[in-house]
């Protein structure tokens, strides 16, 4: 009797389109064509083939990543955007601050400083 193997985690299959590629990779490397194909054969008389060849690779490689780089099943576009904001767009310290909802019922309401944080109490 033949087995077949059959994959744990059916979500992480895509949907293949055409030449066993998905629609956002063949839309990027479609692009890519697009682009960077012209650059060469525009560059190429006035750079040589190398240098023009260079180019060209500089001008595609950005579509073939957004194609084919994935991280935890994250597209390049949300991973970078991830890096973002951890790093630059929140505060490297967040410190854990809760708020007493009970502290009118124990006349402590009012205790806070001017700058929104609680005084420390002296330990009695």
């Amino acid at each position: 009797m033949p087995y077949v193997n059959v994959p744990n985690d059916l979500s992480k299959i895509k949907t293949k389109v055409a030449f066993n590629l998905t629609k956002r990779q063949l839309v990027c490397f479609g692009g890519a064509a697009l682009v960077g194909v012209p650059s060469y054969l525009l560059a190429r008389s006035a750079l040589g083939n190398t240098a023009a060849l260079f180019l060209m690779l500089g001008i595609m490689l950005p579509a073939f990543l957004l194609a084919m780089y994935e991280k935890d099943g994250l597209p390049l576009e949300k991973v970078v955007k991830n890096i973002i904001r951890a790093r630059y767009l929140r505060p490297g310290v967040r410190p854990y601050q809760t708020g007493n909802i009970y502290a009118p019922f124990t006349g402590q309401a009012g205790k806070e400083a001017v700058n929104g944080k609680p005084k420390k109490q002296a330990k009695e």
